[in-house]
């Protein structure tokens, strides 16, 4: 057997980590030997823990235990879940996981005696890339890329941070898409970036267009957009960059462009962009437009419309 215990605030990273030890699981019997939980009881811990798998090989166990963390279990009890772990069946690995919510500076107590506990197993922290540690970014970028047997061009990977920061999730999305289309090429240019991703210019361009107006010239500039992404693509990719903009607007006189920029997600020099570019907007058209896009959303999910194109124009104009 063995245990894992994964914590910190880039959650992607930590999926990513769990995915791999997946992929050792006998895929035929994927409703068998994989088992995920969330903040079990302690009564119900003990018995995970003790679980043996039937005849399937081995099992994987993901256990998220970040509300053990807020809580204190007794003395006893802390015995209990450390005699327990220790006779783990050999057949089964368990990976505990904290995911802490990201761009809040949290950290685990680690004074806890469940953090001491676990901290026995193969712990690993996940946190973020902070936003001006671009080297880093940039290798996590080179790391991804080469696993889909691609290369990222140093600008061309600058121009992903910018636009999109140190969210590795939508990195990741970003560079997915980038390998299907520079296919059969295998180099990654900063113009393949700007054609094929949905940039902060495309968004402020739609957006502008939204607040001061020119309709007509937003649905134009939506159409464009449509070439690069789905219509749902769209809506959460405008929907991210509101919440930042807004985020923006609301700290700009009290923080500075460090402490803005780790509350983003966002490059410094992109937030001192953006600064610069709202000027004109008010926090109230944000937040409106941000609504009206939410709306959007609900009656695109709910299925109270099959028309996605349609519910997203009328929330532009409407």
């Amino acid at each position: 057997m063995s245990i894992y215990f994964y914590y910190g605030d880039e959650d992607y990273n930590i999926e990513q980590a769990i995915n791999e030890k997946k992929k050792h699981l006998d895929k035929n019997f994927s409703a068998m030997n994989f088992k995920s939980y969330d903040n079990p009881s302690f009564v119900d811990l003990i018995s995970i823990l003790r679980t043996t798998p039937m005849m399937f090989g081995k099992m994987l166990i993901v256990i998220n235990c970040l509300e053990y963390f807020s809580k204190s279990f007794e003395d006893s009890q802390n015995k209990q879940i450390e005699e327990a772990l220790s006779l783990v069946s050999e057949e089964v690995d368990i990976i505990f996981t904290a995911i802490l919510p990201r761009n809040e500076n949290k950290k685990l107590d680690s004074r806890k005696k469940i953090f001491k506990i676990l901290s026995k197993y193969n712990p690993k922290e996940y946190p973020i890339i902070k936003t001006y540690k671009t080297d880093e970014i940039i290798a996590w970028i080179n790391q991804y890329s080469k696993n889909l047997e691609i290369k990222v061009e140093y600008n061309a990977a600058i121009t992903l941070i910018e636009q999109i920061g140190n969210n590795l999730r939508e990195l990741a999305n970003e560079l997915e898409k980038l390998k299907l289309a520079v296919y059969p090429k295998k180099n990654v240019l900063k113009e393949d970036v700007k054609s094929i991703c949905i940039t902060n210019e495309d968004l402020f361009s739609f957006t502008d267009f939204i607040m001061t107006g020119n309709i007509d010239s937003a649905i134009i500039e939506y159409r464009k957009l449509l070439s690069k992404k789905h219509e749902l693509e769209i809506l959460s990719a405008l929907q991210t960059m509101l919440r930042k903009w807004i985020l923006i607007k609301l700290n700009e006189k009290t923080k500075s462009l460090l402490e803005i920029s780790r509350l983003t997600g966002m490059h410094e020099f992109v937030v001192k962009n953006n600064i610069q570019k709202m000027k004109k907007h008010s926090l109230k058209d944000m937040i409106r437009l941000k609504q009206k896009l939410l709306e959007a959303e609900y009656k695109i999910k709910s299925g109270q419309t099959l028309d996605t194109k349609e519910v997203i124009e009328y929330a532009i104009i409407g």
